[in-house]
């Protein structure tokens, strides 16, 4: 027996001697700390764990009521004391595991960060070397290695100064032409193409389409979309930009020819840490990233899948008038 069952057996003990005894109190409060605990893993909110006992006191007060047995002054002190270390209890252990697990994450993500990055600056010292050396021509595979490397640097860079930014909360919202944004992705994105051996094709957009976002985040979202898309789409394959008005939303979709997803597949995109298909490369944080931005930013981040062909990922945001 555990949770709320587990406390109501013990509020009758503690009641059964009330005034209540240390050892009642300290049976609550074990039992209270692996309840927020649980409640944390199933995905509650630090304020659904206060109401789940705040619930839990009304019921018990109207049940009183309904049939007639009042509660007695000391009973009713036992009854908000075991409340309030339950209550407090609870929350402790919900904070306590969540800041935990937050800072695991932080380190994992840094750790990771820093593998990845010292693998790429590696790979370009090596080929540098080979190429000074005169053992590989500047034209040849090796100085294609270097570009491609670089280019990664310059991402995983990018990703960590937005996720750097977000998690600051520090962002700077203000008229922005959708224009301009589409067509800094634009240059930056025909050069990455290149690089996978993809093209990338981008829809013209309406110059008088503007929106409110700190331009810096939004850059590096559209960035990482691009990225995303030309890392899985298949050699010699198609990515395609373009942006839309529907009423008073600006939809951007980043379409890939990836050959699609498995079933059921679409929602883990967005989760830290995960990666599609058999490319392993990179952090798995691209789209995680990409979501926290455009939430910051007051849109949303959705993906389609088109079986067999690829996906299109859809940034959903209020037009500004």
């Amino acid at each position: 027996m555990t949770g709320v069952p587990l406390f109501l057996q013990q509020l009758a003990d503690a009641l059964e001697r009330t005034p209540s005894t240390a050892e009642s109190t300290g049976a609550i409060e074990r039992s209270a700390a692996l309840h927020g605990a649980a409640l944390l893993a199933r995905g509650y909110t630090v304020a659904q764990v206060v109401h789940d006992y705040g619930d839990l006191c009304q019921a018990i007060t109207e049940l009183a009521a309904e049939i007639d047995a009042p509660i007695t002054t000391d009973e009713f002190h036992t009854l908000n004391l075991s409340l309030d270390n339950a209550i407090a209890e609870a929350v402790a252990a919900y904070t306590m595991i969540r800041e935990r697990k937050q800072t695991e994450n932080e380190t994992e993500r840094s750790g990771m960060f820093a593998h990845e990055l010292r693998n790429r600056v590696s790979a370009v010292q090596l080929a540098f070397l080979t190429i000074k050396s005169g053992r590989a021509p500047l034209g040849g595979s090796v100085a294609a290695m270097v570009t491609r490397n670089l280019h990664a640097i310059t991402t995983l860079i990018d990703r960590a100064l937005v996720d750097v930014r977000l998690d600051s909360g520090n962002t700077r919202r203000q008229r922005t032409h959708l224009f301009e944004l589409v067509e800094e992705a634009e240059v930056a994105g025909t050069m990455a193409a290149v690089v996978h051996g993809v093209s990338l094709t981008v829809d013209s957009t309406d110059h008088a389409v503007d929106i409110d976002v700190d331009a810096q985040i939004f850059a590096g979202v559209l960035a990482n979309l691009l990225q995303n898309a030309f890392k899985f789409t298949k050699a010699g394959g198609n990515v395609t930009l373009r942006t839309s008005v529907v009423g008073d939303r600006v939809k951007i979709d980043v379409e890939d020819e990836c050959g699609g997803l498995p079933a059921g597949k679409a929602d883990e995109l967005f989760l830290a840490f995960q990666q599609r298909g058999t490319n392993r490369s990179g952090l798995g944080l691209g789209l995680f990233i990409s979501r926290k931005g455009v939430e910051a930013n007051g849109g949303a981040l959705r993906v389609r899948d088109i079986p067999g062909t690829g996906c299109v990922f859809t940034i959903d945001l209020p037009r500004m008038i």
